[in-house]
């Protein structure tokens, strides 16, 4: 049996960046993926011709994201037009007065949460009793974080807003077609989940369903829910790393894709929230690209609560929209996809955040054990923790270990699109 320079266990945007750096350096490389398609939580669907991002969606941090910068080189177009939470937000339901009194309530938290030192590290410790934008705050950290702040880490949090540059731009053809487009000609299997990743020989030995490989090298991108619920058995070695990973559990935020059969009224790329004094609420991007479509957005408790019936999110978002525009919205609307990260057993959530106290979790993740296995993965970012960029350069980190190992210079290496 071939021995694999290295073995990727994962085709998300981590495994990928690390896949097409790896085998333009000329190494034998093989991404391994569990599911039946290359992205991970990067996922564009099509309904009648229509792109739409069920995972990520955003090109945070554009100005430095790195896949802002490869999408032209692989025939991609970049939308840079201003997000609508930051220059379209209607006032439906939400008046421009009560708008900015909820930003300075956000603003007056962060800023809470920058003073003042705490020995919990729990963001719910800085909430001000009584205030009637205590729901709006927690809405917000479901959709930013995927969770309540109860179980946020101060520390962590804002490590990534330091990171955060506030330029967000978008992929017309979507964001999970760019992922997927990036691994081609790098060497991959489907369909093909990795149970054990053994060693005790002097080449590591993956057990799949397909049967066994060896490699030299193993990079190992599977979210952190997946890697602490034991679905794939590390060596002894790795107990650390398990550890770190149950203290990085995954938010959940899922999105609704409605289709919109009149525009009349719907001016595109502009925004509405649901509810803005309740926890419980979704936040709807009208007309994204100018696209016949409403994207609806919840996280945190709402999320999990909706995707235990599988048809709570529409029903609640029907009766959110129509709230706000009527109930003859009801018979434009037709729901055509819905995301449910939290349900898929190769992802099991969104992204990561971390518990209260453990924000040094991440560092301990993305140390590699004794130059043989490497971990890599959105969790895995000190500062851009919860991306697809974020994700990228921890790929491109443990590739570039595996490469400084053996030798080879990668320093300005070009990528082959």
């Amino acid at each position: 049996m071939k021995t694999l320079d290295v073995a990727i266990v994962g085709a998300g945007a981590a495994g990928v960046a690390a896949g097409r750096l790896l085998a333009a350096s000329g190494l034998d490389v093989l991404l391994i993926e569990a599911t039946d398609r290359i992205g991970g939580r990067a996922h564009t669907a099509v309904s009648d011709g229509l792109h739409f991002d069920l995972g990520c969606g955003w090109l945070h941090s554009a100005d430095r994201n790195p896949w802002a910068s490869l999408a032209p080189e692989l025939g991609f177009h970049v939308d840079r037009t201003t997000p609508p939470w930051r220059s379209q937000f209607r006032d439906l339901g939400f008046p421009a007065a009560e708008q900015r009194a909820a930003s300075a309530a956000f603003g007056r938290f962060e800023q809470r949460l920058r003073e003042t030192p705490l020995a919990s590290d729990r963001a719910s410790d800085l909430l001000e009793p009584g205030d009637r934008w205590t729901p709006y705050l927690e809405a917000l950290s479901g959709y930013i974080n995927g969770t309540e702040l109860e179980h946020l880490s101060v520390r962590d949090y804002l490590a990534y807003a330091d990171a955060e540059t506030g330029v967000n731009w978008r992929v017309v053809e979507g964001y999970g077609t760019l992922v997927a487009a990036a691994a081609r000609g790098v060497p991959v299997t489907l369909d093909t989940p990795v149970s054990t990743i053994d060693a005790s020989r002097r080449a590591l030995r993956l057990t799949t369903p397909r049967g066994t490989l060896d490699a030299t090298s193993v990079i190992v991108t599977i979210p952190t829910d997946v890697l602490a619920s034991g679905a794939l058995r590390l060596p002894p070695r790795a107990v650390d790393h398990i550890d770190a990973a149950t203290r990085l559990p995954l938010g959940l935020a899922d999105k609704i894709i409605f289709r919109l059969a009149d525009c009349e009224g719907f001016e595109p790329d502009t925004q509405v929230l649901g509810n803005p004094h309740s926890v419980r609420t979704a936040s709807y991007h009208l007309r994204p690209f100018g696209r016949p479509l409403i994207e609806g957005f919840v996280g945190g408790a709402a999320a999990r609560e909706f995707e235990a019936d599988g048809d709570a999110m529409a029903a609640f978002a029907l009766d959110e929209l129509a709230g706000l525009f009527g109930s003859g919205i009801r018979n434009r609307l037709t729901p055509i996809a819905q995301s449910r990260w939290g349900r898929l057993p190769f992802s099991q959530g969104s992204y990561s955040h971390a518990l209260p106290g453990h924000a040094d979790a991440r560092a301990v993740l993305a140390s590699d054990i004794d130059g043989r296995i490497y971990f890599a993965g959105e969790a895995c970012s000190a500062l851009d923790f919860s991306t697809a960029h974020g994700a990228y350069q921890t790929g491109l980190s443990s590739a570039q270990g595996i490469l400084q190992n053996r030798g080879i210079a990668f320093a300005g290496a070009k990528f082959k699109s």
